[in-house]
């Protein structure tokens, strides 16, 4: 009679090689809090000045010039006393005004200027081209005296904003630089499919093109939104000798002096002030990083 015997069970593992994978685990782990611990360090390092502004921001008048950190109790009316502060109101309405204008009139007139330079073929566009980015290199300091004299002598437009958001609907180089180069990475077929199909230029543009770089536009517009939402230099000069035309960025500075021994309420000014930029780069930011990444990607 024959026996059968079951085959040997192979053994579950050595020893060292159950080390081997303790120890990978171990070194995955210590990794991921070093990777992390940086990561946590640096947002930190970003967040804590804007904890800080916001703390203060909500403390009593005698708490917000001690050591405390911590408001007690939470004084939530420093932000209605800042609203209701007169010309506040004006401020806000003067800065949304020239950021929104001057971002869409910036958008709509760099546009076709960048469609050109990235998509026609003509004699001297290269020249053109390092000349729109040349302006980039000189500062508004060197020309700020006799574009002053323009807009104030010759025009009488002084103690107003209309000398910031009129130059804006002659496009800007920055703007027309980025979109260009994202415009390089739409390859050449879609525009010729719509003149085939019978579109102009304009109309390829449109509705063809416009849909396309979506997110390109989205960046360069927070671009400009930023910089007409905090622009100091250019409301101090023209529009400094009328408290009616401030901007907030000009208006802070103007309520600081005014409550230099309430820190309470210049910190709740400056949240009002920063709350609408980082709300818009809130919800925007995913086209914002998208179209960032994508207006270098072609020379």
């Amino acid at each position: 009679m024959t026996t059968l015997t079951a085959p040997a069970t192979p053994a579950t593992g050595h020893p060292a090689d159950a080390r081997a994978r303790r120890t990978a685990r171990r070194k995955a782990r210590l990794h991921w809090i070093a990777v992390h611990s940086l990561g946590l360090a640096a947002a930190a390092f970003f967040v804590l000045p804007f904890a800080f502004v916001f703390l203060t921001a909500v403390m009593s008048d005698n708490q917000a010039l001690t050591r405390d950190l911590w408001p007690h109790p939470w004084q939530w009316s420093n932000f209605r006393t800042v609203w209701d502060t007169p010309g506040f109101l004006t401020w806000w309405r003067n800065t949304l005004v020239y950021a929104v204008s001057g971002t869409v009139l910036t958008v709509v007139s760099s546009l076709p200027v960048a469609y050109a330079l990235a998509k026609f073929r003509f004699r001297g566009r290269n020249l053109i081209m390092v000349l729109v980015i040349s302006t980039m290199m000189l500062p508004p300091q060197v020309v700020i005296i006799p574009m002053y004299l323009f807009w104030t002598k010759q025009l009488g437009m002084d103690g107003t904003l209309w000398p910031l958001i009129i130059p804006m609907a002659f496009g800007d180089a920055f703007t027309i630089f980025l979109l260009r180069q994202f415009l390089l990475t739409i390859p050449k077929e879609y525009t010729e499919a719509a003149r085939v199909d019978g579109c102009g230029e304009l109309r390829t543009l449109v509705t063809v093109i416009v849909p396309m770089i979506r997110p390109a536009i989205a960046a360069v517009a927070l671009f400009q939104f930023f910089y007409c939402w905090n622009d100091y230099f250019g409301p101090q000069i023209y529009a400094s000798s009328n408290p009616a035309a401030w901007t907030l960025s000009y208006g802070l500075e103007s309520f600081k002096g005014a409550h230099h021994t309430n820190w309470n309420l210049t910190m709740a000014a400056t949240v009002l002030v920063m709350a609408p930029v980082i709300v818009v780069f809130f919800f925007a930011q995913k086209a914002f990083i998208e179209g960032v990444t994508l207006t270098g990607v072609k020379g």
